[in-house]
């Protein structure tokens, strides 16, 4: 039996399988196996190796955005930022059909997921879509697992957890590590995780990443519907037929992102507002240095900062003052 196969007999076992207390241990065995067949689905195959038969996209901007949906959904392409229209994920992609394989591992490199959605079919192609990113590992608007999870080389399985809990077992994580053919370990759960949740710590290669699910084609539905997807968390609505809310569109985006625009000032000159620098939100004076110029912070002596992350302006600062949208920065070298 093929791993395709495999993967099918555990899902439908899965699915089958009612949850309770006396088939949680079943349950998360299942899981195990699915997730060690689905990494090893996603493994680059010997075969197909030097054909040329995927693809990737040079990184470059500030920020990488991968636009996920279906064939002729209507994808919004005016960011600032580099855009990663990838070609539509169509049912069985994780399986490797229509080189959706390739799309997902772009698509892991991302900063922002926008899933673009057609607000006039429903919830059925968000839930396939998430069904297929969740497949490869992508977690969307999900944090890692507060799970502390270090593999020994004797001494059996230490379990611990600070907090109680209601989803997982100290023997079912040794049935879960046993599957991964593991069986000495520290395990200290921080938070009431799931079986789920677990396997991603072992497993190691998940990406969390926010997603920002974008329904297009509101003209076309009531505003009744219109109301209720815009009250659904993580979701924007828009026509990109008619533009409307665009502008919208971007301001979520960059919250996701979490940029933040800095404009730096030559001394006895003004402030270049048309060349901002694009930072990280949280990042520091030293950060600005290493934008500037590579060398530029062996050379520093000072930096006077206006704006809001400052008491006075300008104030004297380090290289460790973290900076805040729009400051205007002057460095002064030794």
């Amino acid at each position: 039996m093929g791993i395709l196969e495999k993967i099918s007999e555990i899902e439908k076992e899965i699915a089958r399988t009612q949850k309770n207390k006396a088939t949680e241990y079943h349950l998360g065995l299942l899981k195990a196996k699915l997730a060690k067949y689905r990494a090893q689905l996603l493994e680059p195959s010997k075969s197909s190796a030097g054909k040329g038969e995927g693809f990737d996209v040079m990184k470059s901007g500030d920020a990488r955005v991968a636009l996920i949906g279906f064939p002729s959904v209507g994808k919004y392409k005016g960011a600032n930022i580099q855009l990663l229209d990838l070609p539509g994920i169509i049912e069985g992609a994780a399986q490797g059909k229509g080189r959706g394989r390739q799309v997902i591992a772009v698509a892991r490199t991302a900063d922002v997921v926008i899933m673009m959605l057609d607000a006039t079919k429903g919830d059925v192609q968000r839930a396939l879509l998430e069904k297929e990113l969740e497949s490869v590992g992508i977690r969307l608007n999900k944090s890692k697992p507060n799970i502390y999870f270090k593999p020994k080389k004797g001494g059996g399985m230490s379990f611990n957890s600070t907090v109680p809990l209601t989803q997982c077992s100290e023997k079912l994580i040794q049935l879960i590590l046993h599957e991964y053919k593991m069986f000495n370990a520290e395990v200290l759960f921080r938070e009431d995780c799931s079986p789920d949740d677990f396997i991603d710590v072992i497993v190691g290669n998940r990406v969390y990443m926010p997603c920002l699910y974008v329904y297009n084609k509101i003209d076309q539905i009531s505003m009744e519907e219109v109301d209720r997807l815009a009250r659904r968390s993580n979701s924007v609505v828009v026509s990109c037929g008619m533009k409307l809310n665009l502008d919208f569109l971007l301001e979520m985006l960059w919250e996701y992102l979490a940029l933040t625009c800095i404009y730096t000032k030559k001394r006895g000159q003004r402030p270049d507002f048309t060349d901002a620098i694009i930072l990280r939100r949280g990042a520091s004076v030293e950060h600005v240095c290493h934008r500037i110029h590579r060398t530029l912070a062996s050379q520093f002596k000072y930096a006077l900062v206006w704006g809001t992350s400052t008491k006075y302006s300008p104030q004297r600062v380090g290289l460790t003052h973290g900076i805040e949208h729009e400051d205007v920065i002057q460095i002064v070298k030794k």
